[in-house]
């Protein structure tokens, strides 16, 4: 964290951390056309998601959100496209390149903490891929997002039910208890599905009938 409390050197971190990871995998052939945690989307589609909103400023959401008709997914999908129209090494160089920028598109910096390691484990786990994260990173992730029901619904999933943490001091709410690792408590928050088989406790039940039958909150 920075000196002033900034978001950024986590962010950059994680950014650096991924990057070390898909340059680890990414000649293994078909790894980039793995389905991602997140929607329809595959790996190679979320890095190119992630670059796209490293690259955004205020001045350019509002362009590309006209061109899209003030329609998010639209605007969303065009992105993906626009930066995964290259090859995936090309996609790691881009974003190699954007991994210091401290650029965002209008709103609280603290959803790109949110999107830097909601998204990496989007990329990891279905490749089998596993990264202890930083207590730091995940706790202001899951403050950040436990109040938040922009795009993703977060504090609407998780209301009427006691959150808690199994590896760090960590709980939040009131009612029946879903516990488990910090990490998988982040994911189940922002929608994704894969990690509610981390998680127990007699609110499980109630927590998992927030969720669709398949695929996740993008």
């Amino acid at each position: 964290m920075g000196a002033d409390g900034s978001p950024w050197p986590l962010i950059h971190a994680e950014r650096e951390a991924l990057l070390g990871d898909l340059e680890g995998v990414g000649r293994t052939p078909g790894v980039w056309g793995t389905r991602s945690l997140c929607s329809e989307w595959s790996v190679h589609q979320v890095l190119g998601h992630m670059l796209s909103t490293a690259m955004m400023t205020p001045p350019r959401f509002l362009r590309e959100m006209a061109k899209a008709g003030f329609k998010f997914p639209k605007f969303s999908a065009a992105g993906v496209a626009a930066w995964t129209k290259g090859t995936p090494e090309e996609t790691i160089a881009e974003f190699r390149a954007a991994q210091g920028r401290t650029t965002s598109p209008p709103g609280p910096v603290m959803a790109m903490l949110g999107e830097a390691v909601v998204h990496s484990e989007d990329i990891r786990r279905p490749l089998g891929l596993r990264r202890v994260y930083p207590e730091e990173a995940l706790v202001r992730t899951a403050d950040f997002f436990q109040g938040s029901n922009l795009l993703i619904g977060s504090k609407n999933r998780i209301a009427g039910v006691r959150l808690r943490a199994e590896d760090v001091g960590w709980t939040h709410g009131e009612g029946p208890e879903v516990r488990g690792p910090m990490l998988s408590l982040v994911m189940t928050m922002t929608g994704r599905t894969a990690h509610l088989e981390d998680l127990a406790g007699d609110g499980l039940e109630t927590y998992a009938a927030r969720f669709p039958r398949a695929g996740s909150v993008g």
